[in-house]
Order: C-alpha cells, then sequence, then structure tokens
C-alpha cells in the first residue's frame, strides 16, 4: 500500500498573516475595535484632565502618533509625496477636520463634562454624518439605514434617561457638551469627505495626516503654554499620553478609515453608537459603576439599530476594494 500522504502543515507566520488579510477586508471587525479603543481614550482622558491641558494632551497625541507611524509610513510616504502633494488642498481639509480640531474640542469639552456626557453625545456622529453626506454629495440614505440611526439613537437615550423619560427630559448641556457638538459636526465633515482623500497607501495617508493636524495645532499649544497651562502628574500623565498617541490614534484611525473604504462613510459611522456601550462597560470594569436593567436595554436597541443599518454588508463594494488592494 502507499504510504500515507501526510496534511499540510500551513507555518504560523502564514495563519497569522492569512488572519490578519481577512481582518484588514472584514468591516465591523474592524470598526469595533476602532470604537474599543476610542472608548477608552474618552475615559483615560477625563481621568487625567487634572494633569494635561487639552490642547496639550491633543498636540502630543499626535505627534506622537506621526513618529510612531513613521518607520512604518516611511517607503510609502516617499513613493505617494507627489501625490500628496497635488492634492494638498484635500489633506488640509482632512487634517484640520479629522486630526487637529475635532480632538482639540473633545479634549477641551471633557476638561469641562463628564466622560459619560461625551460618550453619549457621540451617538448622534452617525446622524451628523448622514447629514454632511447629504448636504455635500446629494446622498440619500436608505430608510433602513435611517431606521437604524433611530433605533440606536433610542437605546443610547435609554442609557442617558437611566430607563426614566423623566430624568431623559431632566438632562441639560453644559459649556462642554457644546464644545463636544461642535466638534462633531466638524468631525462629520471629516467623515463625509473621507473618499475623496489621495488614492495613496492608508499609512501614507494617515502619517502625512496626522504631521500635518500637529503642525496646525502647534500655535495652539504654545499660546495654552504662554497662558500658563503645563503638563503636571509625572509618569502617569506620560504613560496616558503614550496610550492616547498608539491605540486611540495611530491604529484606531487606520482602521476606521478603512471601514469607511469598505461600507462607506454612513454605514461605519453607526458604529460610533458602540462608543457608549464600551464607555459603560469600561466604567463597570475600571470605575466600580453599577450594571442595570436599562443598560442592559439600551445595549439591546443599540445592536439592533446597528444590525438594520448594516444588513447587507455591500458585497459589490468589498469585492471591489479587495480587487483594489490586490
Amino acid at each position: 500500500m502507499p504510504d500515507a500522504v501526510a496534511p499540510a502543515v500551513v507555518p504560523p507566520a502564514t495563519r497569522g498573516a492569512a488572519g490578519l488579510t481577512r481582518f484588514w477586508h472584514a468591516a465591523w471587525p474592524i470598526l469595533v475595535l476602532a470604537n474599543l479603543l476610542w472608548a477608552g481614550n474618552i475615559v483615560l482622558a477625563r481621568g487625567v484632565a487634572e494633569l494635561v491641558p487639552p490642547v496639550a494632551l491633543a498636540y502630543w497625541r499626535w505627534t506622537g502618533a506621526f513618529f510612531v507611524s513613521l518607520p512604518f509610513a516611511w517607503p510609502h510616504l516617499r513613493r505617494d509625496a507627489p501625490v500628496l502633494v497635488r492634492h494638498w488642498r484635500m489633506m488640509l481639509l482632512l487634517s484640520a477636520t479629522g486630526i487637529a480640531t475635532y480632538n482639540t474640542m473633545s479634549y477641551i469639552a471633557l476638561d469641562q463634562t463628564s466622560a459619560l456626557n461625551v460618550l453619549l453625545l457621540q451617538s448622534a456622529q452617525p446622524l451628523i454624518i448622514i447629514v454632511w453626506a447629504a448636504v455635500i454629495f446629494a446622498e440619500r440614505p436608505s430608510l433602513r439605514q435611517v431606521a437604524g440611526v433611530l433605533i440606536s439613537l433610542a437605546g443610547v437615550a435609554t442609557i442617558a434617561g437611566r430607563g426614566s423619560l423623566a430624568v431623559l427630559l431632566g438632562l441639560r448641556l453644559n459649556p462642554g457638551d457644546w464644545w463636544i457638538l461642535g466638534g462633531m459636526a466638524i468631525y462629520g465633515i471629516y467623515c463625509a469627505m473621507l473618499r475623496r482623500r489621495p488614492a495613496v497607501h492608508p499609512l501614507a495617508f494617515l502619517s502625512a495626516a496626522m504631521g500635518i493636524g500637529s503642525c496646525l495645532m502647534l500655535p495652539f499649544y504654545l499660546a495654552e503654554l504662554a497662558g500658563g497651562a503645563h503638563i503636571t502628574g509625572g509618569t502617569p500623565a506620560f504613560l496616558a499620553m503614550g496610550y492616547t498617541a498608539v491605540f486611540p490614534s495611530f491604529i484606531a484611525y487606520l482602521l476606521f478609515n478603512r471601514g469607511i473604504e469598505l461600507i462607506g462613510a454612513g454605514r461605519a459611522g453607526q458604529s460610533m453608537h458602540l462608543m457608549p456601550l464600551f464607555g459603560s462597560a469600561l466604567a463597570v470594569l475600571f470605575l466600580g459603576e453599577r450594571f442595570h436593567a436599562y443598560h442592559a436595554a439600551g445595549i439591546a436597541l443599540i445592536g439592533a439599530g446597528i444590525l438594520m443599518a448594516s444588513w447587507r454588508l455591500g458585497a459589490r463594494r468589498v469585492a471591489r476594494q479587495r480587487a483594489a488592494d490586490a
């Protein structure tokens, strides 16, 4: 009898590369991870608000993220530099709206309001993105998409009002809440316009955008220093800034930009309803807050809304993107 043929052994490195490739083409796992990292950033930024001034946190977040990305992005930056320079106006717009302005305003908000308020208000971001897509590109959302946004908003309202309509109606916005709403309106422009970004490698685009955003923030950071606001707290403050530079900046933005490439700004923006969900879980784990029935009801509504808005994953869009990446 012939010898039995041993099954082919796939090297661990090859299996790992194949897993990363599958992940890179899976829109919702990518977006879930991005929003988890952003939720952690909001909780952490509120925790160090007394140690790190808001503009300083934004400036060093993106300056650090730029230098973290540079070793990975440098070969692509050198190759794509002519394209980036040719589209400098679009790069300036995307860097100003998605990097510099939005994040600085978010940290100013966290200096004046609670992390929970910021997390809950972030749930309006998908609706803002849909509005900007309609205004700029005359893009009409589907009824399924609108219904999904509204259902998810109902879930966030359930958590915000702790299951009580009276509590929800009694909520009031403070100056910090207005700062985050203004930042979200600006970030909506970034999400809608991202489809017009230069056709370069994702790492080249992200690294260039972070570098430009850091330069745009520098005058405001210097003004904050001149006003007497300085970083205090020693090692914990610098560790927090290091976390914000790597995880919610370099990694999360790379993931979210990819999610928009795969399924579009409107449906990718729907994933931002996950931030209040993750933020609540982080509060339970790290702040000792209790989990209530209204949290479960709100989470169920958020999940149902996301499922409704993204029921069809856009197979043709994904196929075209995979062909472009090949």
